[in-house]
């Protein structure tokens, strides 16, 4: 039962650390912007657009949105950082307790 728990927290690590390299990709890519014809770009920009959009709407909300500066991807990578991953780490170890 200790592997599967091992192997779970390792995959979601593993999972959650390529999705902030996306997220990460996507800041650079809007620095340089190849264009949406790219085929790195566009897989860059469909796996983070579900991610970022819903930060984006937050941020519209917000006093802050509406600027220059798009905040959603540090609002995007915080959230997986502060509550999806120890959220994640918490379920595995309540499946893995059966």
């Amino acid at each position: 039962m200790a592997r599967l728990n091992w192997v779970l927290n390792m995959s979601l690590r593993y999972f959650f650390g390529y999705i902030e390299l996306l997220v990460l990709a996507r800041i650079i890519l809007s620095w340089v912007s190849p264009g949406y014809n790219n085929p790195i770009s566009r897989f860059v920009y469909n796996v983070t657009e579900p991610i970022l959009s819903p930060f984006r709407r937050i941020m519209e909300r917000s006093p802050f949105g509406g600027g220059m500066i798009d905040f959603s991807p540090i609002l995007a990578i915080l959230f997986i950082r502060i509550v999806v991953q120890p959220l994640m780490y918490y379920l595995v170890r309540v499946i893995t307790a059966f």
